[in-house]
């Protein structure tokens, strides 16, 4: 499955990703923000390829312009979530690397995703996550059309052996549609 915007393509991580995928993952600005550590080589990179970014429904954020991957995008639905337990749901997640920060790139692909959840994926109802502190990633959650839900304190990040505070945000199929109109 590739799904496609203006500037971006949303296509199954690959193995040829790998060099890109450790040149933002090794950044210690990017994955400890979202949960988890920083990539440690190549060879690092490329685990997480095959065990974590082959999930189904996890997209690499592609340039048009220059067929790289920058970053992530992806559903968790079903066993897979830790924000909802409705089979009819989905919860979204995202990551991009430092060099495209402030250009409205991963707003882009989550809207995207966002559509594909709801008319292709008939979901109901999708929720999306930060942690304390993450600003960038609280204000995509608001250009998408997420609103504020609730806080969960005291949230175990295993990766990271951490203890944070996560701001849970949400958006019913019917609030995305009232925005699309």
């Amino acid at each position: 499955m590739i799904l496609e915007t203006k500037r971006l393509l949303l296509r199954p991580w690959e193995e040829s990703d790998v060099e890109e995928l450790y040149r933002y993952a090794k950044d210690s600005a990017v994955g400890p923000n979202a949960g988890w550590p920083v990539h440690t080589s190549v060879e690092n990179s490329s685990e997480i390829i095959r065990t974590v970014l082959s999930a189904p429904e996890t997209y690499a954020i592609v340039l048009k312009k220059t067929g790289l991957a920058v970053g992530s995008v992806g559903l968790k639905m079903g066993e897979a979530t830790d924000l909802t337990e409705e089979a009819d749901e989905a919860e979204i997640g995202y990551w991009i690397g430092v060099p495209y920060w402030g250009q409205g790139l991963v707003p882009e692909a989550v809207r995207e995703l966002m559509r594909y959840a709801f008319m292709e994926l008939k979901r109901k109802r999708l929720w999306c996550g930060y942690y304390d502190g993450n600003t960038k990633s609280r204000r995509v959650q608001e250009k998408c059309g997420f609103l504020y839900h609730h806080t969960i304190e005291e949230v175990e990040v295993s990766l990271l052996n951490e203890i944070r505070t996560e701001h849970v945000s949400t958006i019913s199929y019917e609030e995305w549609l009232a925005k699309q109109l």
